[in-house]
């Protein structure tokens, strides 16, 4: 029992340490950090809302107003993004600490999401804030559904970092093919317009997009009246998490070594 608290106190000091390492190197690292945090997603927002009127015409969102629909949706997707493209080769910065028997594969890529996850929920909540002073409604109608959602979406980018930190790391070209993806992702997800303007049959091949799922749930729980894509499903969504959990922990426990060694 001794050891077992032992091991379980060192494992916390472990994460403790490469949360504090990741947590200045992210925010500290470039001094315009926190700006460009905050940045990307206005910068979208206005370039999407200047193109709107070419695009999309006279077309509306049902039940929503565009700008807080598609922050929403952004914040989502990057929640999700931001997950995935920065466990790739998260293990590469911490080879000298894989020395020590107590850090595992799988601590940076467990580290990184938990930041991330916190980053872009004080985003997150900063620009509701910023939305309650312009007078534009981002308070979600059902909050507590609002943040299943949004940690459902963490929980999504997590399994899916948990399996991408491997497979990269034992096949170096996945990698690069999951940062170019990052924009057809986005499109295929909804982020940019309302899936409901397409034809049925594409949505129908759409919703295998675990993404989609989430997103359309947490508009819908920021906004009451939204009518989201027919065939959206929390456990579908769920089958994904758990799913991507499972293998990606099953992956780092067959080849830790290799993935210590690469």
């Amino acid at each position: 029992m001794l050891s077992s608290r032992t091991s379980w106190q060192v494992t916390k000091a472990v994460w403790y340490a490469l949360f504090m390492r990741e947590a200045l190197s992210r925010t500290t690292g470039d001094r315009f950090a926190w700006f460009w945090m905050l940045a990307e997603p206005v910068a979208m927002i206005v370039v999407l809302v200047s193109m709107r009127g070419i695009i999309m015409g006279g077309r509306y969102i049902s039940g929503a107003e565009f700008i807080p629909w598609m922050l929403v949706g952004l914040l989502g997707f990057y929640l999700f993004r931001e997950n995935l493209q920065r466990s790739l080769g998260a293990m590469q910065g911490y080879k000298g600490l894989f020395a020590y028997r107590q850090v595992k594969s799988i601590d940076p890529v467990f580290v990184r999401c938990f930041l991330e996850g916190m980053l872009k929920t004080f985003i997150l909540v900063l620009f509701i804030f910023a939305g309650i002073l312009l007078d534009i409604d981002l308070i979600a109608d059902d909050p507590l559904f609002a943040l299943f959602c949004w940690f459902s979406l963490w929980f999504l980018g997590v399994g899916a970092a948990l399996t991408f930190s491997a497979v990269s790391e034992l096949v170096p070209e996945v990698g690069k093919i999951v940062r170019i993806t990052s924009m057809p992702l986005m499109i295929i997800s909804g982020v940019i317009f309302p899936l409901n303007f397409l034809p049925f049959w594409i949505q129908e091949y759409l919703l295998f997009n675990p993404i989609v799922h989430g997103l359309e749930l947490l508009r819908m729980a920021f906004f009451e009246n939204y009518r989201p894509v027919a065939g959206i499903d929390m456990g579908y969504l769920w089958l994904w998490n758990l799913g991507l959990i499972t293998f990606g922990l099953m992956l780092h426990m067959r080849f830790e070594p290799r993935l210590k060694a690469q």
